[in-house]
């Protein structure tokens, strides 16, 4: 997942590209699902907080019968500063930049960090109507509980900046994955990439639509490259892995390309929407 000025460069012979086309022993992609969190929404009683969809609880209960790990991925950065709605998905964005608003509380305003727009926040959704529009607040230690409640006999750990500052956490949490003592690891960007656990045949994304409201620019491609990079933590030994991805952006090309293993048609948007950014 190089950067795409990293990328742009090599199309200008700045630079040489390599590509490494195959997994090592020839092992196949793991296959990705997305899970549309708009339709599972109608399903759920109002008032109820979607956070393990059927589809993913299904997941992980099929992997654990299997002897299975899985890994749930929660990109928590942003939270608690954006203003979501739980029944579309939609967020607050500037009307001059396109970009993610922030929250500030101390203000209670919200603030576009490129222009300095401001606007108050809405006691409603200002797409669907809904009442029930809300500061992001769903965390990997909220995750947490919903997992411990929903699989009680599963071995549950959690990684995170919290986690990771009590001394020798990391190690122990990441030597209990490899050492088949955890079966299901709820973290944060930690967990994301550079990490070989043969056990681990499922990745579940809770919600894939925090960073694509990110107040960036790059907000596109850093999802892309979480997606992509969490994705290849599944399935690196000889049983295939398995992805599934809740989002309320199912058709958002980010979200496609990663769902597709597919750099190629991710780079060639985002270089478009950059230039219609310029």
């Amino acid at each position: 997942t190089p950067s795409l000025e990293s990328s742009h460069a090599a199309d200008r012979g700045e630079t040489h590209r390599l590509v490494l086309p195959r997994r090592i022993g020839d092992r196949p992609l793991p296959s990705v699902e997305l899970v549309d969190l708009a339709a599972e929404r109608e399903k759920t009683p109002r008032g109820r907080k979607l956070i393990l969809t059927h589809p993913l609880r299904r997941a992980i209960s099929k992997t654990l019968e299997n002897g299975g790990q899985t890994i749930l991925f929660l990109n928590r950065r942003g939270f608690s500063t954006q203003i979501f709605c739980f029944d579309c998905g939609h967020a607050e964005h500037c009307p001059h930049c396109e970009i993610a608003l922030v929250f500030h509380a101390r203000e209670h305003n919200l603030r576009c960090h490129y222009c300095d727009h401001t606007q108050p926040p809405s006691d409603e959704c200002r797409s669907c109507g809904a009442p029930d529009t809300a500061l992001l607040g769903m965390g990997t230690e909220r995750l947490e509980e919903e997992v411990r409640i929903a699989f009680p006999r599963a071995r549950t750990a959690r990684l995170d900046r919290d986690t990771a500052r009590r001394r020798g956490h990391t190690e122990k949490t990441l030597r209990g994955l490899r050492n088949h003592e955890v079966d299901i690891l709820i973290g944060t960007q930690m967990v994301a990439k550079g990490h070989d656990f043969p056990g681990v045949q499922l990745v579940g994304v809770v919600l894939a639509d925090v960073g694509l409201h990110h107040p960036d620019f790059r907000a596109a491609e850093r999802t892309f490259q979480l997606l992509t990079q969490v994705a290849g933590r599944a399935g690196r030994a000889q049983t295939p892995g398995r992805v599934l991805i809740q989002t309320y952006a199912p058709d958002h090309y980010a979200i496609q390309s990663a769902r597709g293993h597919d750099y190629d048609s991710f780079y060639a948007r985002e270089m478009e929407e950059r230039a219609s950014l310029s």
